[in-house]
């Protein structure tokens, strides 16, 4: 693929409307320098100079699109605190349609603290509640995804593993959005992998795609034994595996294997690497790309945030100017 059809490709991700289901997060970081360790303890006693919230989790998939040009509907849970108060208004800033952002005030809001200090990550301390959501709130999700899906583009599910995607719910969305002949790409956790069943792309990261399969990539070989027993398992149509600074390798619902190399210059920060990956790609796919346009897009994507440090995004300008080098 050349930069005239990336190019072409990314163009049309304008005006995109993605139903986004998944755990949404508020990652907190705390900024500052160390200079000394504590008296009280053989710890660094970090000097804060910033503090800064960003979206995280599904929510940072949701920047991404936003970034990249699309509309963006996010649907998750939120507690009744002010965590949740700085996710809607970071939402309403980015201009996210929130309707599907519904409260379960039975739960906190899930938020992640990290400490960097000169660009490097000290501690992150969870404020969470990863237990299954109850009955009702399953009914409230599944009800404004399928309010949500009657004008969307495109679904991506993105599981982090924190109770809301339960079995019920992942059943009952992959249904909908089946009979609405809507492509599903989902970013999965191991908890949930046998209920991701017959989506379009899944894309799961090395380890992974190792405790699915039961199989160790240590090889090419390896690997699409892996891909083909995820295939298999679940009965999805394509399985892209994303492998750190391996690059990508993908098997499409055609049987095929494409291995495409990392273009990552520098690497300061993979946190989010995968929500810009699934955003991109799912983007990609909507706009007609093929499976290996999308991912090699997304690989350029995942290039440039990678670069970043914290939570990052890509804007629709930066990934254009990444594909540049296709020539």
């Amino acid at each position: 693929m050349n930069y005239q059809r990336a190019e072409q490709i990314v163009s049309k991700f304008s005006g995109l409307r993605i139903v986004t289901l998944g755990d949404l997060m508020l990652d907190e970081f705390i900024w500052g320098e160390v200079r000394r360790i504590s008296p009280e303890a053989p710890v660094p006693v970090v000097e804060v100079k910033r503090e800064s919230w960003h979206l995280g989790g599904a929510g940072n998939v949701v920047s991404n699109l936003l970034e990249l040009g699309a509309r963006a509907i996010p649907i998750g849970i939120v507690g009744n605190d002010e965590a949740a108060k700085m996710l809607r208004d970071r939402f309403a800033e980015r201009k996210a349609e929130t309707d599907g952002v519904i409260t379960d005030s039975s739960r906190p809001t899930t938020r992640k603290t990290r400490v960097v200090a000169h660009s490097q990550q000290m501690v992150r301390a969870d404020r969470e509640d990863r237990s299954p959501v109850s009955n009702a709130v399953e009914g409230r999700v599944i009800a404004a995804f399928d309010q949500a899906l009657s004008n969307a583009d495109a679904v991506i599910i993105s599981d982090y593993d924190k109770g809301l995607l339960t079995p019920r719910v992942l059943r009952a969305v992959i249904e909908s959005a089946q009979s609405r002949n809507r492509m599903v790409c989902l970013d999965p956790k191991i908890r949930n992998f046998a209920h991701y069943r017959e989506v379009d792309v899944i894309t799961p990261n090395q380890i992974e795609a190792e405790r699915a399969s039961g199989v160790e990539i240590t090889d090419e070989s390896s690997l699409i034994a892996a891909a083909r027993r995820i295939r298999d398992l679940i009965s999805c149509r394509n399985v892209l595996i994303t492998r750190g600074e391996h690059g990508m390798s993908m098997l499409d619902d055609a049987g095929g294997t494409t291995n495409i190399p990392t273009v990552a210059r520098e690497v300061y920060d993979v946190t989010g690497a995968g929500d810009t990956v699934i955003a991109t790609l799912t983007l990609a796919l909507a706009s007609g790309a093929s499976l290996t346009e999308a991912a090699i897009i997304a690989n350029h994507a995942a290039g440039v945030v990678v670069g970043k440090v914290g939570t990052a995004t890509v804007s629709h300008d930066e990934l254009v100017a990444a594909l540049q080098d296709l020539g």
